[in-house]
């Protein structure tokens, strides 16, 4: 069974750029929604049960065809939503570290230029989805997904993504996606994303 993991700090942590209301609301009515129907499509498959939610979404083609699209859509939330709270930290430098400052630097020539070509592939994002940092041996990539299709279900690895899904953000940004997406830079954990970076080179 797929269980909600523990927010990694307090829910009132990444105030004033996400606020405690709508962390609560994200994680504990959102996410756990997406945990409760996965575990119900899948009840009986306990194949699937026993792997890491990233493995299922991964081998979606192997899941029984009359449960595949639920499977595809909560399994795909639980894993976004897992890889998003981990990396959302309370306010540090908002500037990467380590290898992936590299790069970053390698693939995008500098930090300012991810950040305009990020903002422009979540800002495209038509209705809901996300946008997301993918490492292909050490390669950097932007790329956005509708719904919660994550880049794992086509063999990449994301090692950054942000959820541009209304809930998100509604409750302090209406409308505004871009503020949503100017402040999240504010408190992304450069050093979880750094970590994921150096497990795919």
């Amino acid at each position: 069974m797929f269980t909600v993991p523990d927010l990694p700090y307090a829910y009132n942590a990444l105030e004033p750029y996400i606020d405690e209301a709508t962390m609560k609301l994200h994680h504990d009515k959102h996410h756990a929604a997406y945990v409760k129907n996965l575990n119900d499509a899948l009840s009986g498959h306990d194949k699937f049960l026993e792997m890491p939610v990233e493995m299922v979404v991964q081998k979606l083609a192997e899941v029984p065809e009359a449960i595949r699209t639920k499977v595809r859509n909560n399994g795909g939330g639980h894993a976004n939503h897992s890889l998003f709270w981990q990396l959302l930290v309370p306010k540090k430098d908002g500037m990467p570290h380590g290898e992936v400052a590299k790069a970053i630097t390698e693939s995008f020539g500098n930090f300012k230029s991810l950040q305009e070509k990020f903002a422009a592939a979540a800002m495209s994002r038509f209705g809901s989805g996300w946008a997301w940092l993918v490492s292909e041996q050490g390669r950097l990539t932007i790329t956005d997904t509708a719904n919660q299709d994550t880049p794992l279900m086509e063999g990449k690895t994301p090692i950054l993504g942000l959820d541009v899904w209304e809930h998100a953000y509604y409750l302090t940004y209406q409308n505004r996606r871009v503020d949503y997406i100017a402040a999240w830079w504010q408190i992304v954990n450069w050093e979880e994303v750094d970590r994921r970076f150096l497990e795919t080179i």
